[in-house]
């Protein structure tokens, strides 16, 4: 060794040092590499991710292999450390020599390479997958049984480390929604909005998306047949429900083609309504919005009634109420939730809680009231006067608008 000139021997350390840096940066690059995305790339047989997976699927095996690289490099460029300050200054130099050397390789061979392989993932994980593999093969002896001490050491503890794959674990519905909340420059907003209301399916029932039955729209038999026949002309739906004094005595839904051929035929008469009716479906309140797309597919239907457990009619639901739920707004009409410039939202109070978490990405409460105005009176206990200010779930609101019975108009304060 004193045969070496100190330049080659400060050569030997910094190549040391750039090796402890190669094993620190992969390790790291490894270990926080996207599974997701490192399965999509093997899919599309990227060569170096089907390595880097190939070295995953046994971890123990890779990170015995990163230790030892790593541990032994370390240990050797501490000899040599040892042996140059001797040569330069004596013993007395050793731990200047040191306390240099710890603070190069925490600097050089350690935060520095870990902080990039966090950054740059893939582009250090897929490199270092070609040196790895044929490493592990030729150290795979020791590797091997250093493994089996430290898988020893760990059954005692019950963890079989021998069977650990680094697989990407599956998603629940939760952290599937934060995921794809959180995709906001890979997928446009509409599509995310998209995804999240399919993830929402099944937590929903229909009593959330339902027409409730003071806005229902259907035909009162018990009213003259002029009046009937100027209803079905201006109206807007395809369907209606049909009814005797109220919409609990439903006896069937009306398609509006139907009855506008015999309007033109002047064939039209209550007997002649009741005679083209459909047979009326009834939709449980506690049915899910998944279950009831799968139903109304099933049946070939496009509407149905809500009801309770009593029978009594809540609201009224349409095959394209569900697909609202997925794609949004099929008609564009003047918006339930207006934002303000201020950062304030100026809503109708007869929003549901689902459209407003959707629309404004908070979290109010859905276990109980559907609507605004049914959390504003819950939370209450009263029919609340304009210019009221209330905080309901951290969120500051002042009731603008209200009629007898209910909140119509509330505008929520810009968040701090």
């Amino acid at each position: 060794m004193n045969d070496i000139s100190l330049s080659i021997l400060f050569g030997i350390l910094a190549v040391l040092l750039v090796i402890s840096a190669f094993f620190s940066g992969s390790e790291t690059a490894l270990m926080t590499l996207n599974r997701y995305r490192l399965q999509h790339l093997v899919k599309k047989k990227h060569k170096g991710a089907v390595k880097t997976h190939q070295l995953l699927k046994r971890p123990e095996r890779l990170l015995g292999l990163i230790l030892i690289g790593n541990n032994f490099v370390n240990i050797l460029a501490a000899a040599l450390t040892t042996v140059i300050a001797i040569r330069v200054g004596g013993n007395q130099a050793i731990p200047a020599a040191m306390a240099l050397l710890t603070l190069a390789i925490l600097v050089f061979s350690e935060v520095t390479p870990k902080t990039l392989g966090t950054l740059k993932p893939e582009l250090l994980a897929f490199c270092s997958s070609w040196v790895y593999l044929p490493l592990l093969k030729l150290f795979y002896p020791v590797v091997w049984a250093i493994n089996l001490i430290s898988n020893g050491l760990l059954r005692i503890f019950g963890i079989k480390a021998n069977m650990m794959e680094a697989t990407a674990e599956p998603l629940n519905k939760d952290e599937l929604k934060s995921l794809v909340s959180q995709a906001n420059h890979q997928l446009p907003v509409r599509y995310r909005n998209m995804l999240m209301s399919i993830l929402d399916l099944e937590s929903a029932s229909v009593t959330d998306i339902m027409t409730h039955r003071n806005d229902i729209v259907g035909i009162d038999l018990e009213e003259s047949i002029e009046d009937i026949i100027r209803q079905l002309q201006d109206s807007p739906h395809t369907r209606l429900p049909v009814y005797k004094k109220n919409i609990d005595r439903v006896i069937g839904f009306l398609h509006i083609r139907t009855a506008l051929s015999r309007i033109s035929h002047s064939t039209l008469d209550k007997q002649s309504i009741v005679n083209s009716l459909a047979k009326p479906f009834f939709i449980p309140a506690s049915t899910s919005i998944h279950k009831q797309m799968q139903i109304f597919k099933a049946e070939k239907l496009r509407i149905g009634l809500v009801v309770d457990e009593y029978g009594d009619v809540l609201g009224l639901v349409t095959l394209d109420d569900l697909l609202q739920e997925i794609v949004g707004e099929l008609v564009l009409e003047e918006p339930d939730i207006k934002a303000q410039k201020d950062g304030s939202y100026l809503v109708d109070a007869g929003v549901t809680i689902r459209e407003l978490n959707r629309v404004t990405q908070w979290d109010l409460p859905t276990e109980g009231p559907k609507t605004l105005n049914g959390l504003i009176i819950e939370y209450m206990e009263t029919i609340p006067e304009p210019g009221t200010s209330i905080k309901l779930d951290g969120h500051v609101m002042e009731i603008v608008k209200r009629d007898d019975n209910a909140v119509k108009l509330v505008k929520f304060k810009p968040v701090d």
